[in-house]
């Protein structure tokens, strides 16, 4: 894991919301895609902000409609990210230090990838296996 980066385990492509997008279509997006939290992006990749399934479930607990909010209502604004080149030793720290179950991956300030404690996971264990098509 030592000589591991961000961009050895990031996954690619990446899904991210547009702060305006309606929540019941990000509900739909997770539910799709199997994961519980995206990055939030401006029109030029960047990311401003982070919604997961807990920012979902509180806003609901709150008595707000998911049809009548959009994410910028409820996302998690200023979101830790990592660069392509962090070493993966200090992601993993920072996802401890910081209880964050993922990471948005920028190069040059925007988006290019996303890595989870299952991405890590997976990596550290793959090596032991083969897939065969």
């Amino acid at each position: 894991m030592k000589n591991l980066k961000a961009s050895d385990v990031m996954v690619r492509p990446v899904v991210a919301a547009k702060k305006n997008a309606p929540v019941r279509d990000v509900v739909f997006q997770f539910l799709n895609g199997f994961y519980s939290g995206m990055p939030v992006t401006d029109d030029e990749g960047q990311v401003i902000g982070i919604i997961t399934e807990l920012d979902i479930l509180d806003a609901v607990l709150s008595g707000k409609e998911l049809v009548k909010i959009i994410v910028n209502d409820i996302m998690t604004t200023k979101p830790v990210t990592v660069d392509v080149d962090t070493a993966l030793t200090e992601v993993v720290k920072t996802m401890k230090e910081k209880n964050i179950i993922r990471l948005p991956v920028t190069q040059d300030g925007k988006l290019v990838g996303i890595v989870s404690r299952c991405d890590i996971l997976t990596t550290l264990i793959e090596p032991e296996f083969v897939t065969y098509m």
